[in-house]
């Protein structure tokens, strides 16, 4: 079956056209192509494509788009996910745990800095960067946590960067729910 037969042909975005709910003590102020959302938590603004309109009916905020265009068919989905990203960061928050695994691997955090040792000759540390939380609740995990979905991914990522996962003994640092696939060392190539 052809793709576009298996869709049923090209229709609305199914995120786009939903709306967002936007929850009591959460406040949206739309400038133009400016979203501003303030929570309990924090306050976010971001700047989306002049070609999405974003209006607020009642307590729901809802995206459209001019046309079909395919252009503004992938802004549609994108922008709604973005806005409710923002909704959802000022009164949730995200976050992402990390798990460090190896002999003598341990992390701390000192002040607003983490401090890993990670097998090198010297410590590698990290500082809390604006808008980002770190929490070392153990030796081997560290919670990331933000209102922003982009920033505390990116901060994850630069942080298990400095010891990715190995695949021999899978030593290093790897997201919490993150599945390392292990390889056979030499010996395991030798026996017959």
């Amino acid at each position: 079956m052809s793709r576009i037969g298996r869709m049923g042909g090209y229709k609305m975005s199914r995120i786009g056209k939903k709306p967002i709910a936007v929850p009591a003590g959460v406040e949206v102020k739309i400038d133009g192509s400016v979203v501003t959302v303030k929570g309990a938590k924090a306050t976010l603004t971001r700047e989306f494509h002049p070609n999405m309109t974003i209006a607020v009916e009642g307590n729901e905020i809802l995206v459209t788009r001019p046309n079909d265009d395919k252009h503004n068919r992938a802004l549609h989905g994108l922008t709604r996910s973005l806005v409710h990203n923002m909704v959802v960061g000022v009164t949730e928050g995200f976050k992402k745990e990390l798990s460090v695994q190896g002999v003598g691997y341990r992390v701390a955090k000192q002040g607003k800095d983490l401090v890993m040792n990670l097998g090198y000759s010297h410590q590698v540390t990290m500082s809390e960067v604006e808008g980002i939380t770190i929490d070392v609740p153990n030796p081997n995990t560290i919670i990331i946590s933000g209102p922003d979905k982009q920033k505390v991914g990116q901060f994850a990522a630069e942080v298990r960067e400095k010891r990715p996962p190995e695949p021999y003994k899978g030593k290093g640092i790897r997201y919490a729910d993150e599945y390392v696939r292990r390889k056979e060392g030499k010996t395991g190539a030798k026996k017959k």
